[in-house]
């Protein structure tokens, strides 16, 4: 009995602290850079985080997370300000994510990044019992337990703070680089389809609204990207008539692009944004592989992800050989 009072407390340090720093590493993951600014764009940004405050606001908040972690496997004002603190971060967080819940918010918390995908009932779930652990922790833990060293729990914090920071330096946002396969300037508007619309495209490619067109949204590295740029380029061989294709490629693991077309059996006119201006060009709330079927600058049709909204080469086919209707 004695041993099992003081084996308990350790156990429950050892579950909150894992949860806190894998939380914190998840958030980094595949690389920093990428899932940090992924997480600011589809998480912070929805929130009404600007992108000036979102990008130290993410850096400090999963700093703190990771602090946390290793703070509750240390005995330095465990009991008086760590364990309190890391209770008070729960409860903020279950308030966030009840009110995500009632506003119908789905899809992924964000609290294991993309690592683990978490819905925020699931998030809250976890949360509740994570308070639950610390509470019944406290109480287990005698009184005076603590021991008193301010400057321990400081470096810490500070330490895991500035790590993220390291990790993932704040970078000027690079909106565009410059394309290495020129645009050609051969099609105009199409007078048998919609009025002619400016697209949000138009600052990338200047003739992406002339006509019928393809605007894709790639990662480099991503094994589904290259599946439906093959799949595209097999659309383009079959039909001479394919509208032409331009890519914007997100700026994580770049010097893969080449490897990308010689995959995808083809080039294609392109530009690499930076990985926040990246998701702001397809849409936060939208998933790469991207697809987009443009008329005269109108999106017409368009695919995301690998899910319900899959890219379908064959949905793709049948859309842009259809005659406008004018609905």
């Amino acid at each position: 009995m004695e041993s099992t009072k003081r084996f308990l407390p350790v156990l429950l340090r050892l579950i909150v602290a894992f949860l806190f720093i894998i939380s914190a590493v998840a958030k980094m993951y595949p690389s920093p850079y990428f899932a940090i600014s992924t997480f600011e764009v589809k998480q912070l940004y929805p929130m009404g985080f600007t992108p000036e405050v979102a990008v130290f606001f993410s850096r400090i908040l999963i700093g703190i997370e990771l602090a946390l972690g290793l703070l509750l496997l240390q005995s330095h004002f465990l009991k008086r300000l760590v364990i309190p603190g890391t209770i008070l971060l729960l409860v903020v967080f279950i308030v966030h994510l009840t009110i995500q819940t009632l506003s119908g918010a789905g899809g992924n918390c964000g609290c294991f990044g993309e690592l683990l995908p978490m819905t925020p009932v699931e998030a809250i779930i976890k949360n509740v019992i994570a308070v639950a652990l610390l509470i019944w922790l406290s109480r287990l833990l005698p009184k005076g337990f603590d021991r008193k060293n301010f400057w321990v729990v400081t470096s810490i914090t500070l330490a895991s703070v500035l790590m993220v920071f390291m990790l993932a330096p704040i970078k000027a946002s690079q909106y565009d680089t410059e394309s290495t396969t020129a645009v050609t300037a051969n099609s105009a508007v199409d007078t048998d389809g919609p009025a002619p619309v400016q697209s949000a495209y138009s600052k990338y490619f200047a003739e992406v609204d002339n006509g019928k067109k393809i605007m894709a949204f790639f990662a480099p590295g991503c094994d589904h990207c290259m599946e439906a740029a093959k799949q595209l380029t097999e659309l383009k061989a079959k039909d001479e008539n394919f509208p032409e294709m331009y890519i914007i490629f997100m700026d994580e693991e770049p010097e893969k692009i080449p490897d990308f077309f010689k995959y995808a059996g083809a080039e294609y006119p392109y530009k690499v944004l930076d990985v926040v201006a990246f998701w702001n060009a397809i849409g936060n709330t939208k998933d790469t592989p991207g697809v987009s079927y443009l008329w005269n600058g109108n999106v017409i049709k368009e695919w995301e992800g690998i899910n319900d909204n899959k890219f379908v080469p064959a949905e793709l086919e049948e859309v842009y050989k259809q005659p406008y209707s004018g609905n």
